[in-house]
């Protein structure tokens, strides 16, 4: 039989094919390579040292009460270089725990919930692309751990920016089986969510990580739904079962989900307690996010149909990568507060070259050293985060009727 001449058509496809896989395999080499040079085999991914400044605030002591602590002794000490004492993380840590143990009356400095205190899971979320939920996600999990709270991080979007953030390479440190998916996958080599939990360089913070094997869940889901037998877990109830194996651990699950309206986000939202909205400030992302809120309402409701909750604690809209000097971002803002009120957080998170700079080595504005950037760029860069996430953690402690 005579093989049929191949049309240009069919050569082209071939050629995209072939030039995909080889553009694809290229990248995939050389972002390889520059992580062995930004994180060495051996090496492990930490955070830098903190000031006393900085170490008084982050437990909510004075000071001066932090040096008469450490001269107190108790195996708690900085570190002390060319004169400058410091704090590593696991420092305040033990700090933290030796005062709470002490502690009398109200005070409290490890901010866990108690046992009437439900769990909070806030789902960070935005239908478009490049909105900083990614690294919204990042920067509010570190600052709730580093402020003493037990906080998971769960990366649900499968390009796993967050995992990166943190240390976790996709394609060199996150294997078959080893994210969310395992916890939640239909088929018997689903897994305990403890399984597929890692601890970070910061203490009491872990991470479930991701990759491309999160997309499975939006293939199965399908196949599922169709042969369901009675008794089974529905899709949009999977993560939240996922979590209940672990929620007297933790006081804070951030998620950050892709992208997109699948079955993930949607899993996430219905075990969520707590969404955040990131949105930036132009009229193509606002005109995108109108779809993205029409969509989302339309599925909430039909999953509730289906005995899904949806009932929040609260939901907020984040304003990111924003320039106070942009008279149109301005009124873009102005036009989002007079639509949606109080649901707008009141800070916005600034877009700073110091956030994307420390982006470039996989880090956040808390583990890159302040000699980095001239001293006005870190100090904005790191009040607007700080403004942002401490704003958040009100909420968290409205949610559970403590003082703001």
């Amino acid at each position: 039989m005579v093989k049929a001449p191949e049309t240009s058509d069919t050569a082209a496809r071939a050629e995209l094919r072939t030039l995909v896989q080889r553009h694809g395999a290229d990248l995939a080499s050389q972002l390889h390579a520059h992580h062995r040079n930004t994180f060495p085999p051996e090496a492990e991914k930490t955070i830098r040292q903190f000031s006393p400044a900085e170490a008084s605030r982050l437990i909510g002591i004075h000071e001066g009460y932090l040096r008469q602590v450490a001269a107190e002794g108790n195996g708690i000490a900085p570190t002390i270089k060319n004169g400058r004492r410091s704090y590593s993380v696991d420092a305040i840590h033990e700090i933290r725990k030796h005062l709470d143990h002490g502690a009398r009356g109200n005070r409290r400095y490890l901010p866990h919930r108690t046992a009437g205190e439900h769990l909070q899971v806030i789902t960070v979320m935005n239908f478009k692309g490049g909105s900083g939920k990614t690294t919204t996600s990042a920067h509010l999990a570190q600052y709730l751990a580093l402020h003493g709270y037990r906080v998971l991080a769960i990366d649900l979007d499968p390009q796993a920016s967050l995992s990166a953030l943190f240390g976790f390479q996709p394609e060199l440190h996150v294997g078959e089986n080893e994210t969310l998916y395992g916890a939640i996958r239909y088929d018997e080599r689903q897994r305990p969510i403890a399984e597929v939990v890692r601890s970070t360089y910061i203490p009491d913070l872990h991470i479930i990580p991701g990759n491309l094997e999160l997309m499975e869940f939006e293939h199965d889901t399908p196949r599922a739904l169709m042969t369901r037998k009675a008794g089974d877990t529905l899709f949009f109830a999977r993560i939240g079962q996922a979590l209940a194996q672990a929620q007297n651990l933790y006081d804070v699950v951030v998620i950050d989900c892709p992208p997109q309206l699948g079955y993930l986000t949607l899993s996430a939202l219905t075990a969520a307690t707590a969404v955040l909205i990131t949105v930036h400030p132009q009229m193509l992302d606002v005109m995108s996010m109108a779809q993205f809120l029409q969509m989302t309402g339309d599925l909430l409701d039909e999953v509730a149909q289906a005995g899904a909750s949806t009932n929040y604690d609260w939901m907020k809209y984040l304003v990111t990568r924003f320039e106070p000097g942009d008279g149109p971002q301005n009124q873009m803002v102005a036009f989002l507060r007079s639509i949606f009120g109080e649901h707008v957080l009141i800070h916005p998170m600034l877009k700073s070259t110091a956030i994307s700079d420390a982006g470039l080595t996989n880090q956040t504005i808390y583990e890159v050293e302040r000699n980095q950037f001239t001293r006005s760029t870190y100090d904005r860069a790191i009040e607007s985060v700080n403004f942002v996430n401490a704003e958040i953690e009100g909420l968290i402690r409205q949610a559970w009727g403590r003082a703001a």
